[in-house]
């Protein structure tokens, strides 16, 4: 846990740090409020980005393979598994029923019986438990 929450406490700290530095700057220096803001307005920009990147889920390189004894032993269809591809692109329902040719319910259907093969409950945890059992890119 200290190793996962180092990181973020030295970038928070670092980040008061500026701040108050910025601050003094502004008020010592006469910097003009409009540099005062744009300052901010990128410190939080680039900071949002290296979280965004740092939290979002990265695909894997050309060298997927699938795995493929997990694949049978939980008994996934082809078309659940092809639901559970295109739901961790960020899909809704009707989206993946448009890109497969299917209704909503009918993926409803297909989430539902892949979410229960894979014990989970939820469709976040489903996309994450694919991916730790190579299932999915």
């Amino acid at each position: 846990m200290v190793r996962f929450a180092a990181p973020y406490a030295i970038a928070l700290a670092a980040g008061a740090f500026l701040l108050q530095w910025l601050e003094y700057r502004q008020l010592s220096h006469g910097l003009a409020l409009e540099a005062y803001i744009a300052i901010l307005a990128l410190a939080f920009s680039a900071g949002g980005a290296w979280l965004g990147w740092r939290l979002a889920a990265r695909r894997r390189g050309p060298g997927f393979v699938r795995n493929e004894a997990a694949l049978a032993s939980l008994r996934l269809t082809r078309q659940e598994l092809r639901v559970l591809e295109i739901l961790a692109t960020g899909q809704s329902n009707k989206e993946i029923g448009r890109t497969l040719g299917l209704s909503p319910n009918t993926v409803k259907t297909h989430l539902a019986n892949a979410c229960a093969k894979l014990g989970v409950s939820r469709r976040t945890e489903a996309v994450g438990r694919a991916r730790e059992l190579d299932l999915i890119p």
